[in-house]
């Protein structure tokens, strides 16, 4: 194979359509996502649940059962075509090019093994190394997430592990054969506050020393300015506002990522202060409306708005929004 660009992303995602069609009728998960990442770059995708962010996560892997999906596209991981990937490629691929936090570790960890066997394992299957080398290896990578009493909690099962040692186990886990490519499903969704932030900063510093390209999923606006440098805003299947982490938080264009920092909680405690929502529900995918998803839930929408799918507009280098009322949200103060 041929060496990748070096100017070219780590990522590359284009028009990426995923369609699950088990059920009695076909739901379009992710409709026409594009989004580049690249090397050493850390993007986040925020959004609702059901707005695809996980789902463009896992095709990364291909992990949707090709049975009962249908994904069109092109995704490539530096250089690789990884919709065009065989079994046994892809299976090269998983975990030593690019590799995954998963949300709940205690799901993800094979409960019958000890988390250091399922660390060794997945060393020897991807490097002609020793048990001994590779156990090293595995005893390197929990001091390094700062895992307290690494030789015993090597020996652990999952269950045996509080939350956050269970998380910084699953990336260490990921971690185990130098990935290139990291992508994080909502990693602290289950934790407390004082863990997550544990977490968030631990994720950062070794995004850093390791020169990882990351893509971190969450629902928390506040992670991902804490970690990411662009983030990507996912409603109904689709990327509806892309920028800087600045950019969004200071200048949103998109009325659904104002709608999303106004209903954060930050200030939500002041006396006689109340919590704004984004009033109705999320699209049914099986059914999206022929123009801009979100126009039934806008304050701002126009009966073009609901008529018209909006393409991207460039609103300054490296953000872009996708609707017909940027000037109108242009006009407004910030959220925050």
């Amino acid at each position: 194979m041929a060496a990748a660009d070096s100017q070219a992303p780590m990522v590359d995602i284009r028009n990426l359509r995923v369609t699950f069609t088990g059920g009695k009728k076909p739901v379009q998960a992710v409709n026409g996502v594009s989004l580049a990442v690249q090397r050493g770059e850390v993007v986040a995708l925020i959004g609702e649940s059901g707005s695809g962010k996980s789902v463009t996560l896992r095709t990364l892997l291909r992990l949707h059962n090709e049975r009962r999906s249908q994904i069109t596209g092109q995704v490539q991981v530096d250089g690789r075509d990884v919709l065009a990937m065989d079994s046994r490629t892809l299976a090269d691929y998983r975990g030593k090019v690019t590799s995954m936090i998963f949300q709940e570790p205690l799901l993800a960890l094979d409960p019958v093994y000890t988390v250091g066997r399922q660390i060794v394992e997945s060393i020897r299957r991807h490097e002609p190394v020793s048990a001994a080398e590779a156990h090293q290896r595995a005893l390197a990578l929990f001091e390094r997430v700062r895992i307290p009493s690494p030789e015993r909690r090597l020996a652990a099962y999952p269950h045996e592990m509080s939350g956050g040692m269970r998380q910084r186990a699953m990336i260490a886990l990921a971690l185990a054969c130098k990935p290139q490519v990291l992508l994080a499903d909502e990693p602290t969704t289950a934790l407390d506050a004082t863990v997550q932030i544990q977490v968030l900063l631990l994720l950062r510093e070794l995004q850093r020393e390791l020169g990882l390209s990351v893509i971190f999923v969450t629902h928390d606006i506040g992670a991902a300015v804490e970690v990411a440098d662009r983030i990507a805003v996912m409603y109904a299947g689709r990327i509806v506002e892309e920028g800087t982490a600045r950019q969004l938080i200071r200048t949103p264009r998109h009325p659904y990522t104002r709608a999303l920092l106004q209903s954060r909680a930050h200030g939500a405690m002041d006396k006689g202060g109340r919590l704004a929502t984004i009033g109705g529900s999320p699209p049914d995918l099986a059914n999206l409306p022929a123009g801009c998803a979100f126009a039934d839930r806008c304050p701002m929408a126009q009966d073009a708005c609901r008529g018209t799918q909006p393409d991207a507009v460039v609103l300054a280098p490296g953000h872009l929004a996708r609707c017909l009322r940027t000037d109108a949200t242009a006009a407004l103060a910030s959220p925050v």
